[in-house]
C-alpha cells in the first residue's frame, strides 16, 4: 500500500486485483509494524472493532449495486476529538473522558459512511487540541502518549492533529481527517510531508466535534497528494443544521474538488508572496526561493511582496476570543455527553486534572484551560471586540486587503519551519515561523504542499486565500506538486542525518 494513491487503489478495486478487506488488512498490519512495534511511531489510538466488518460490507456492495463514489471502500483515520456512534471513545486525548461513546455520529462520520469510506481508526491528538498549557509538548495526550515524527523519531510532529498526519505521511492509511483552530491541520501536515487542507469556515460542519472556538475551528482533509485532499473534502462538505455556519456555504460547495485539478493551474496566475513570514530560517527562505522560481517557469505573474498586514497585532485579540469561546463551547459539548460521564464542564476537566496530577499532568499543567474558565459569557463586551478586532485585522485590514491590493488569486508563505526535537522538559519552542495565523483567524481558507527538505526534514508551502476559494487553492496547489515531486516516503530515522 505504501504511497498508493487512492485513485490508484481504486483501480486495483475494480479490477479485483484487491478487495476493500485486504486493504484494511494492510492497514492494520502497518499500525502493528509501524505504529505499535517497530519505530513505534504511537498515531493510532484507537482501532475501530468493526472496521473489517465494514469493509466486507462494502465489498459486498460494490459486487452487487456498483460503486457509491471515489472513497467507495477506502480507509480513513479520524482525529480523536470528532465522535464516531460506534465502538470507539471521543475523548480529545484527555483521561478526564476515558470511556465517553458518543450517541451520534459527527457529520464527519456521517458523510463518510455515506460516501462509503472505511472508519479506519482514530488519531492521537495534542490533548484538548493544544488548548491546555503554555508549555506543552505537541502531540501528547494523557491517554494516547506521545507521537513521534516518521522523518526523525526524535522529532515532533506538531499538532494538534499530529496523529492523523503522522498515519498518513507513514502510509498506515491513504486518508484522514484532522482540525484545526490555527494550525493544527497546517502545522502537523506541513512537517510530516503531507498535504492537508483548512478550509473555510463552515464549509464542514463542526457539529459534533470536540470545541476549541466556534469561529475558528473546523475539520479538513489529510493526504499525501493533492487529489487525494480534493477527493476527500468533496465527502466532507455540505449544509448542517446542527452547526448554523454552515448555512453560508450553500451554493459555494461541491461534492467534486477533483474537477479542479489542473496541471497548467499556475499559467496566468497572479501569486503573491507574504515577505513577512520569511527570515526565520535561511534553509526554509531557500526551499521557498526554488519554490517561487518554479511557479515563475509555469507561467505564474509573481507578485514580490504581497505581505499580510497586521500579522504581528492577531495575538491578544485571538486568544481573548479562544479562551472565551472554549469555555462557552466546550461546556455545550460536555453537556449533552451520555450522563454516565461524570465530566459535564470545563471545570470539572480541571478538577479531575487536579485530582490526578500524576497521570494528567507530568510535564505540563492546564493554564490555559485555568484562564478559558476565569472568562464570562459570549456577552460580555471584551469578548465581541476582541471578536470583531479579529476579523477586522485579519479579513477586512489583512487577507482581503492584500487580494485585492494586488489583484492576486492566491498568497503564499512558508507553511513553518522544519520539526523541532520532542522535549517533554521545557514543550514547544515559540516562535516556529509559522504562517497558519491570518486564514485561522479570518476562517478562510489555506492548504499546504510538500515543497522541500531541511536536513532531511520536510517543509511545505502555504496557499491562502479568501473565503470559498477552495476551487483556485486546489488548482493552484495541484500545478505546483505536479511540477515539484516533492514528498518523500519517510524512512523512520532515529535520528536526522547532518
Amino acid at each position: 500500500m505504501d504511497e498508493m494513491t487512492v485513485a490508484e487503489i481504486q483501480r486495483s478495486l475494480a479490477s479485483g486485483e484487491l478487495s476493500s478487506r485486504a486493504l484494511v488488512e494492510q492497514c492494520l498490519e502497518q499500525i502493528e509494524t509501524r505504529d505499535r512495534s517497530g519505530p513505534t511511531l504511537n498515531s493510532v489510538i484507537e482501532v475501530n472493532p468493526d472496521a473489517l466488518a465494514i469493509a466486507d460490507a462494502l465489498d459486498r456492495e460494490r459486487r452487487e449495486k456498483g460503486l457509491r463514489g471515489p472513497l467507495h471502500g477506502i480507509p480513513v483515520m479520524l482525529k480523536e476529538n470528532i465522535d464516531t456512534a460506534d465502538g470507539m471513545q471521543t475523548t480529545a486525548g484527555s483521561l478526564a473522558l476515558e470511556g465517553s461513546i458518543a450517541p451520534r455520529d459527527s457529520f464527519v462520520a456521517e458523510q463518510l459512511r455515506r460516501a462509503g469510506a472505511v472508519i479506519l481508526a482514530k488519531t492521537n491528538l495534542s490533548e484538548w487540541a493544544n488548548m491546555r498549557s503554555t508549555h506543552s509538548t505537541s502531540g501528547w495526550s494523557s491517554r494516547g502518549g506521545q507521537t513521534r515524527n516518521p522523518y526523525a523519531l526524535d522529532r515532533n510532529p506538531c499538532g494538534s492533529s499530529s496523529g492523523s498526519a503522522v498515519a498518513v505521511a507513514a502510509n498506515l492509511t491513504p486518508l484522514a481527517v484532522g482540525t484545526e483552530t490555527d494550525g493544527s491541520i497546517i502545522c502537523p501536515s506541513h512537517i510530516n510531508g503531507i498535504v492537508g487542507i483548512k478550509p473555510t469556515l463552515g464549509l464542514i460542519s463542526r457539529a459534533g466535534i470536540i470545541p476549541i472556538a466556534h469561529s475558528q475551528d473546523t475539520a479538513g482533509p489529510m493526504a499525501r497528494t493533492v487529489t487525494g485532499a480534493a477527493m476527500l473534502l468533496g465527502a466532507l462538505t455540505g449544509v448542517d443544521p446542527r452547526d448554523p455556519a454552515t448555512a453560508a456555504s450553500e451554493g459555494h460547495t461541491t461534492t467534486d474538488y477533483t474537477q479542479f485539478l489542473d496541471p497548467r493551474g499556475l499559467r496566468g496566475a497572479r501569486i503573491g508572496v507574504a515577505r513577512n513570514f520569511f527570515g526565520f530560517h535561511d534553509q526554509v527562505d531557500q526551499v521557498m526561493e526554488e519554490a517561487i522560481d518554479a511557479m515563475r517557469g509555469l507561467g505564474a505573474v509573481i507578485v514580490d511582496p504581497a505581505n499580510i498586514k497586521n500579522t504581528d497585532q492577531l495575538d491578544e485579540p485571538e486568544l481573548e476570543v479562544l479562551l472565551y469561546e472554549f469555555k462557552a463551547d466546550l461546556n455545550a459539548y460536555l453537556s449533552r455527553l451520555d450522563p454516565a460521564i461524570r465530566i459535564r464542564s470545563l471545570a470539572d476537566v480541571i478538577d479531575f486534572n487536579e485530582r490526578n496530577r500524576d497521570g494528567m499532568m507530568p510535564y505540563f499543567v492546564q493554564e490555559w484551560l485555568i484562564k478559558a474558565q476565569e472568562k464570562g459569557p459570549l456577552t460580555e463586551q471584551a469578548y465581541r471586540d476582541a471578536l470583531a478586532t479579529n476579523h477586522r485585522l485579519a479579513r477586512d485590514e489583512g487577507i482581503d486587503a492584500t487580494l485585492a491590493k494586488h489583484q492576486l488569486d492566491a498568497i503564499i508563505a512558508p507553511s513553518g519551519g522544519p520539526a523541532w526535537l520532542t522535549d517533554l522538559v521545557n514543550g514547544d519552542p515559540q516562535g516556529g515561523g509559522g504562517s497558519s495565523s491570518p486564514a485561522a483567524v479570518a476562517g478562510y481558507p489555506s492548504i499546504t504542499v510538500p515543497a522541500g527538505f531541511v536536513f532531511g526534514l520536510p517543509v511545505g508551502i502555504s496557499f491562502i486565500g479568501g473565503a470559498y476559494q477552495e476551487p483556485t487553492l486546489i488548482k493552484l496547489a495541484f500545478a505546483f506538486e505536479q511540477e515539484m515531486q516533492a514528498r518523500r516516503p519517510p524512512r523512520f530515522l532515529p535520528t536526522i542525518e547532518m
